[in-house]
């Protein structure tokens, strides 16, 4: 059975007696024998375990592990503490005080305070091996990923989804805006983050919506 926190083992049990999650287990388990593969084994599922699904407000979409050493630990776009910020979080964290009117300055860019209060980090590869990134966006991750997203979408309600850049925007058809409030934008990447991301306003825009449904909004920035 894959260890996972109990109302995610509840909700994807189906999935994880499919033919292709089998053979991304194999795979998976193959390349940490052969492979240095990051985040920890113990980390793979770390955004369910810290987010469960009961608890489920916002959904942060990246794409695939940080391949660094010392880098991803199971989260989204976050980091261990002590680690250097990487490019994208910093300007996630600029357009956060930009948003929120405040200096606030980053003293770690470990962000599982936001997972602690509903804020699903989810990588739609949660693997891959070092220094080689997408090297795993073919294994069945994605299918994987594609269903947590859907199960998000018919099980629960007012769920804010933040979609960063083109790939987290082709995601967009696996969510009902019916009942769901999808925001998207550039992707933090310098490369593209003067496109659209500075000035998109993603944190007060959810902490509106949650709150307009009757949810506790995020406290974004750790106090």
């Amino acid at each position: 059975m894959v260890r996972i926190e109990e109302s995610w083992q509840r909700i994807l049990a189906p999935e994880f007696e499919k033919e292709y999650f089998g053979i991304l287990t194999e795979r998976v388990r193959h390349a940490y024998a052969t492979t240095r593969v990051y985040p920890e084994g113990r980390n793979i599922f770390a955004a369910f375990d810290l987010c469960p699904f009961d608890q489920v407000k916002v959904v942060i979409l990246g794409q695939d592990p940080y391949h660094g050493y010392g880098q991803a630990h199971g989260l989204s776009f976050s980091v261990q503490d002590g680690v250097p910020l990487p490019p994208s979080l910093r300007n996630i964290y600029k357009e956060l005080a930009d948003d929120m009117s405040t200096d606030f300055v980053p003293q770690s860019g470990n962000l599982s305070h936001w997972a602690r209060q509903g804020v699903l980090l989810l990588n739609a590869s949660l693997t891959v091996e070092e220094h080689r990134p997408m090297s795993h966006s073919t294994i069945g991750w994605h299918i994987f990923t594609d269903n947590v997203i859907r199960a998000i979408s018919k099980e629960k309600e007012h769920v804010v989804f933040i979609l960063w850049g083109a790939f987290a925007g082709s995601k967009r058809g696996l969510i009902d805006e019916t009942k769901h409030l999808v925001i998207s934008s550039a992707h933090p990447s310098p490369m593209s983050v003067h496109r659209g991301f500075f000035g998109s306003k993603p944190f007060s825009k959810a902490n509106y919506f949650l709150f307009a449904n009757g949810i506790t909004p995020i406290q974004w920035i750790k106090g």
